[in-house]
């Protein structure tokens, strides 16, 4: 019998969307086949301190309206030991057990998992990990560099401006892109810090709530359309392909997916896949590989578009990490298309270690 390969699932972390990176762990760690795989789990506390925890996926799920989260409760580790701030414990080196493992699988969501951070602490540790490189994670997470990047490999990214601390508003540009329109961080997800904006007065808040979670903010078009994803997957041998693409339908009291529409709320049913005709699943699919190329993504990646009444076809965003929980949109779309759960996690695993000798 083959040796079991050893990962380190890490999850967690800095950023908003610390819980739902605990709730994707979770599902991630209930799929991974022991007889496969030998685990260590390693968590991020929200004030960015490393634990090697010791949990069943049962304690990473929601309790009621209760999100879970990690706490500083296990063996603490350090970044860089012999600091003032860690010397007051004895902590193992994190670097020297992620050096320990075959594999890295960063469960993270957000800024400091999802945006280059720790793929660029992994390769400085010369550790192999699963998904997207430093340059395809950082560019996917900040939108606007997306959609400029995007836009030059010819996809429809839809009308948008970018703000800054300091920027004057132009209210004429503002006016093109009409109302309602959407204020969103630049660096988030999970809808974290987004506002639909109805009417001109609404739009102060929006942007104060959307600088609170990033110093650069999107103001977007709203695209009347119906909302589709697709999923894509690197294997080992660099093929790329997109499984069928899903359909979110929001229930009559939400009119855009929010944080709790997706995640607190019974408020959506999900198509999966989307019943949107032979010829724009091919779009769907076709659009969603150039853009995982157009990124330089690897591994895997969520594409998400608007899809209006005339066909057209608007690139939201391409998220490197996407959800893994039991109801996120990534993994059921390869189920529809064929893929277990547990088939698609092996398949990451394979692609991650095949780039070594990449």
């Amino acid at each position: 019998m083959a040796p079991r390969i050893r990962i380190a699932v890490v999850y967690g972390g800095r950023s908003a969307e610390h819980p739902i990176s605990v709730l994707s762990a979770g599902s991630v760690l209930a799929a991974l086949d022991p007889a496969k795989y030998e685990v260590l789990t390693l968590g991020i506390t929200r004030d960015g301190g490393w634990v090697r925890t010791e949990v069943e996926p049962r304690q990473l799920q929601i309790t009621g309206q209760t999100l879970p989260e990690v706490l500083p409760a296990g063996t603490e580790l350090a970044l860089r030991p012999g600091s003032a701030e860690v010397a007051v414990f004895d902590a193992a080196s994190a670097i020297a057990v992620l050096d320990s493992v075959d594999l890295v699988f960063p469960v993270l969501h957000g800024a400091y998992g999802e945006d280059g951070t720790i793929q660029g602490l992994l390769e400085m540790a010369g550790v192999d990990y699963v998904g997207s490189g430093v340059l395809a994670s950082a560019a996917a997470m900040d939108k606007a560099f997306a959609k400029t990047m995007l836009a030059a490999a010819g996809l429809d990214v839809g009308r948008y401006l970018v703000l800054r601390p300091g920027d004057l508003l132009d209210e004429r540009a503002v006016a093109e892109l009409g109302l309602p329109l959407f204020v969103k961080p630049a660096r988030a997800g999970s809808s974290i810090g987004i506002s639909k904006v109805r009417t001109a007065d609404e739009l102060p808040a929006a942007l104060k709530l959307a600088f609170e979670h990033d110093s650069k903010v999107l103001l977007e078009a709203a695209v009347a359309g119906r909302e589709i994803e697709c999923g894509v997957l690197q294997d080992a041998d660099g093929t790329v392909s997109a499984s069928l693409p899903a359909e979110i339908r929001l229930h009559s009291d939400y009119d855009w997916y929010s944080f709790e529409a997706k995640y607190l709320e019974d408020a959506s049913d999900f198509d999966v896949p989307a019943e949107v005709g032979t010829e724009a699943v091919r779009a769907i699919q076709d659009a969603s590989c150039r853009a995982f190329r157009a990124l330089d993504c690897a591994g895997l990646a969520r594409v998400d578009f608007f899809l209006t009444a005339e066909g057209r076809l608007v690139l939201n965003e391409v998220n490197t990490m996407p959800g893994f929980t039991a109801i996120s949109m990534y993994p059921k779309m390869w189920e529809a298309s064929g893929v277990s759960y547990p088939e698609l996690l092996d398949r990451l695993i394979a692609t991650a270690l095949a780039r070594r000798n990449g």
